[in-house]
């Protein structure tokens, strides 16, 4: 639908719609006037730098946020050139909102020397009441706050601050709305992610999602559909379905879908050769979504599947609802019916309360399952979280030694897991020029591990036969076959 509105036509001498999404519609038509004065004015279009702090859901918000700067007529310019600067912030841990002030303190000469220029901030960390208190008290120079549930206002609050001059701060405490049929600026031309559901039940005890992400929420079916039709008609052939827990998606429909239901129906589009997904949490993984991915053309391989501890007593702790047992059995499951899957994890180390029995049990855990790769933290005390206040916090030298042997004994198995590909032909995706080595791409395989080949830019977001000539850890050297 964006794509077939013309902000010009649209009057904004009337009073804006009540309706979304054409009240923001209206409002994008408003901040491109007064860009087009700042245009006249400067000699040139303002700039716009967006900053992502956090995880994919994080990332495209972000994309969300820059395909509206887009259509309000700013560019894209880098942070040090830019009159708005819009940080999307992550609070998952604590040590992230220290960032953001830093950030900030860095801007408040700039902001100070260009009184023009604007400030925002949305995300996960503007949903702490302490933090946009602060905010309100230190960071006066700050312009726009606003939150996760309200992010498709964004054009609204930015005609809002143009035209107030102050402060603008719009944080809701929850929200069953879903605004669809915005405007997005993907970072990849082939690739692209999609949220399918919103918010988490689930309230695990080291986590802040819930509290600043919201309750679960599902989008519709049938938006969801017609947003990937439009993409892989606009060239987007891989697809990453994004939820907190996309297992429990469809709970919250008016008429109830499983997730393996959506993707039944996601991989009926023309076009699309790749489905992907994050994050499944193992207590909703069911057996129908097993068979839907047994018998699939086009899931990839891969499932991201976080276990966070191998110990039963410290998963109850941690409110995961589900036993060591009962995990191992589920990817004992998984493997049984996809035998080329590559799955890897979230472990938690230093959870409090954790034994070294208990760390032996993770150990345990991980030399069974053979992850293909782990996401290892150190526990990061969450203010706000159940398990911030839990006694028997574990000393911080304990942790470190056992995140450095869980570390050793992920990489060693990782070697071995990856490296049973090598010498076979695998189709890879072309996603950029190596970070390494400019006279070659790098690719991502079905099963998620990336491969780095000779090639030339014009392979990026094709699909390449490759030979894998020589695992290294994560990663593999290849060959292109036939070019």
């Amino acid at each position: 639908m964006y794509n077939e509105i013309d902000l010009d036509a649209i009057d904004t001498t009337q009073e804006p719609p009540t309706e979304e999404p054409a009240r923001q519609y209206y409002f994008m038509a408003k901040c491109r006037q007064w860009v087009r004065e700042f245009e006249q004015k400067n000699g040139r279009r303002p700039f716009a730098f967006t900053q992502t702090f956090g995880c994919q859901m994080n990332a495209r918000d972000s994309e969300k946020l820059r395909g509206i700067l887009k259509e309000m007529g700013y560019e894209e310019a880098s942070e040090e050139k830019a009159d708005f600067v819009i940080y999307n912030t992550c609070t998952v841990r604590e040590n992230a909102n220290t960032r953001v002030y830093g950030r900030l303190g860095q801007l408040k000469p700039r902001k100070k020397k260009h009184p023009h220029m604007m400030i925002g901030l949305c995300g996960c960390m503007m949903q702490e009441p302490e933090v946009v208190e602060k905010l309100k008290k230190s960071y006066r120079f700050v312009d726009i706050i606003f939150g996760t549930h309200n992010i498709y206002k964004f054009a609204e609050l930015v005609a809002t601050r143009l035209l107030s001059g102050r402060m603008v701060i719009d944080i809701w405490k929850d929200t069953d709305r879903i605004v669809e049929d915005l405007p997005n600026q993907r970072k990849y031309t082939f690739k692209s992610g999609i949220n399918i559901m919103f918010g988490c039940n689930n309230f695990c005890s080291y986590c802040i999602v819930p509290y600043v992400r919201g309750r679960e929420r599902s989008r519709d079916p049938k938006a969801i559909i017609r947003e990937i039709e439009r993409l892989t008609a606009d060239g987007v052939s891989e697809v990453m379905l994004l939820g907190q827990n996309v297992n429990s998606y469809g709970k919250t429909l008016d008429t109830p879908m499983t997730f393996a239901g959506l993707l039944k129906e996601i991989e009926q589009i023309e076009g699309l050769r790749r489905i992907r997904f994050m994050t499944s949490h193992p207590k909703d993984l069911s057996d129908e979504l097993i068979e839907v991915m047994k018998n699939s053309k086009k899931i990839c391989r891969h499932l991201h599947l976080p276990v966070q501890s191998g110990s039963t007593d410290i998963l109850a702790k941690m409110n995961r609802r589900y036993t060591k047992e009962q995990y191992l059995e589920l990817t004992e499951k998984i493997r049984k019916a996809v035998p080329d899957i590559s799955l890897t994890t979230d472990i938690i180390v230093g959870f409090p309360g954790e034994t070294e029995e208990d760390f032996e049990e993770t150990l345990d855990v991980v030399r069974k399952v053979r992850y293909d790769s782990a996401f290892t933290f150190i526990y990061s005390k969450r203010t706000g979280t159940p398990a911030a206040v839990m006694e028997n916090q574990v000393p911080q030298d304990v942790i470190k030694d056992r995140f450095d042997r869980l570390l050793k004994e992920v990489q060693a198995i990782a070697a071995e897991t990856c490296a049973v590909h090598e010498g076979t032909v695998q189709e890879v995706l072309v996603e950029d020029i190596c970070d390494h080595d400019p006279l070659m791409v790098t690719g991502r395989l079905s099963n998620n591990l990336l491969v780095h080949f000779h090639g030339g830019r014009e392979l990026i977001g094709q699909y390449v036969d490759v030979e894998l000539k020589e695992c290294r850890g994560f990663y593999y050297i290849g060959q292109a076959i036939g070019i």
